[in-house]
C-alpha cells in the first residue's frame, strides 16, 4: 500500500524515551498510512533491539535501519534516501506524537499537495510536565498558498514541519554529518524549491526540553560550539550560492538570511556565556563576526538589530571586550 507519509526517527542511545515514542505512532487509524524509519545512528543501548521488536510486530509499518553514528544529520539523510512515503517527517527519538493531532494530520495530508505543510506543536517540561503550545497566530489556516504569503509573517520550526519527500530527493538536500544543530538546514535547504505551503491549526509534535544534556541546551552549545558555528556559515555560503541562480527570488533569500540572522544572535550569548575575561573566546568572537560581515551583509546587520552590546562592541572594534559584556550582563539581569 502507497505510504502517505514517512516518519524518520534519529534514535541515538534513547532507550529510555523510544518506546514511548514508537507507541505514539501504534494507532489503527494510521498504521497503513505512514511508514516509520527508525534510524540507529551506532547506538551502544538497546534502541535497536526496541525498534525490532515494533518492525517484527508491525512490519508494514516500522523499519529499523542500523547504521555507523554519523550524527542527527546522518539519520535524516539516510531517512530521506530511504523514504516511501508522499510527505516526509523527522520525529526525534525522544520525542513523540500526539495521536489525535496525529491521526487528523495523516486524512489531512491524503488530499493536500502543498510542498510545505506545518502544525501547532507543544514544548514539553520533562522535569515538570508542563506543556508550552506553539501556535502561528495571523497565519491563514487550510488554506494553501503561495510561499510568499508566510516569508514574512512566521518562523517554522522542524517540529512543525512536514515536507514534500520528492522536493528532500529530487533536489538532493543533505545536511552535515557528524554535527548538532543541523535542524536549521533541514528547514531552510527546501526553500528555494518550495512554492506553496498550508498551515493546519492542530497539535502534533511534542517536544521534550529540559534536558540538561541536551544540545540547545547552554551547556551544550558551549560544548558543541564549532559544529553551531560551522552551520551557520555553511547556510550562509548556500544563500549566497543561492543568490546566483536564475530563479532566485528576494523573499525567499530573506527568509532564510532572518532566520541565520537570529542564529547569528544565539551565537552572541554563547560567546559571552563563558565570561568577560576569556581573551580566547573573545578572539574567535571577533573572527566569527567579521566572517559573517563578509559573507553576508544583510545578515550581519540584521544580528545587529537583535543586540545593543553586539553593536558596541562592533563600534568600539572588540576594545572594551570584558566592560561591555560585564555591562551587558547586568542590564540583562
Amino acid at each position: 500500500m502507497e505510504k502517505i507519509l514517512t516518519v524518520t526517527v534519529p534514535s541515538y542511545n534513547v532507550e529510555k524515551f523510544l518506546e514511548n515514542t514508537l507507541d505514539s505512532f501504534v494507532d489503527e487509524r494510521v498504521l497503513d498510512d505512514i511508514e516509520v524509519l527508525i534510524v540507529d545512528d551506532g547506538s551502544k543501548d538497546k534502541t535497536a533491539e526496541i525498534g525490532r521488536k515494533y518492525e517484527e510486530k508491525y512490519p508494514d509499518t516500522f523499519r529499523v535501519i542500523s547504521k555507523e553514528n554519523g550524527g542527527h544529520g546522518s539519520t535524516i539523510n539516510r531517512g530521506i534516501g530511504e523514504a516511501k512515503g508522499k510527505y516526509f517527517k523527522v520525529v526525534d527519538g525522544d520525542d513523540w506524537v500526539d495521536q489525535d493531532g496525529f491521526a487528523e494530520l495523516i486524512q489531512r495530508l491524503k488530499t493536500c499537495d502543498a510542498d510545505y505543510v506545518f502544525t501547532n506543536y507543544y514544548e514539553v517540561n520533562d522535569v515538570t510536565g508542563e506543556l508550552n503550545p506553539v501556535t502561528f497566530p495571523g497565519i491563514r489556516k487550510e488554506e494553501q498558498m503561495p510561499f510568499e504569503m508566510i516569508a514574512n509573517e512566521t518562523r517554522i520550526s522542524m517540529h512543525a514541519l512536514v515536507l514534500k519527500t520528492s522536493i528532500l530527493k529530487e533536489n538532493q538536500i543533505r545536511l552535515d554529518e557528524h554535527s548538532f544543530y543541523v535542524d536549521v538546514e533541514y528547514i531552510l535547504y527546501p526553500i528555494p524549491y518550495v512554492k506553496n505551503v498550508i498551515y493546519f491549526d492542530i497539535f502534533v509534535y511534542m517536544y521534550r526540553l529540559a534536558q540538561v544534556n541536551q544540545s540547545v541546551s547552554m551547556l551544550g552549545y558551549q560544548k558543541h560550539m564549532q559544529n553551531h558555528i560551522d552551520v551557520i556559515f555553511h547556510v550562509l555560503d548556500y544563500i549566497n550560492a543561492y543568490k546566483e541562480k536564475a530563479d532566485y527570488d528576494k523573499l525567499k533569500e530573506l527568509y532564510m538570511a532572518r532566520r541565520i540572522a537570529e542564529m547569528v544572535h544565539g551565537q552572541v550569548d554563547v560567546f559571552i556565556s563563558f565570561g568577560s575575561g576569556d581573551k580566547v573566546i573573545q578572539k574567535k568572537f571577533k573572527e566569527f563576526d567579521a566572517e559573517v560581515k563578509e559573507k553576508n551583509a544583510y545578515v550581519y546587520e540584521k544580528s545587529g538589530e537583535f543586540s545593543g552590546m553586539l553593536r558596541l562592541l562592533r563600534k568600539s572594534g572588540f576594545r572594551f571586550y570584558s566592560l561591555i559584556v560585564r555591562l551587558s550582563k547586568v542590564r540583562n539581569g
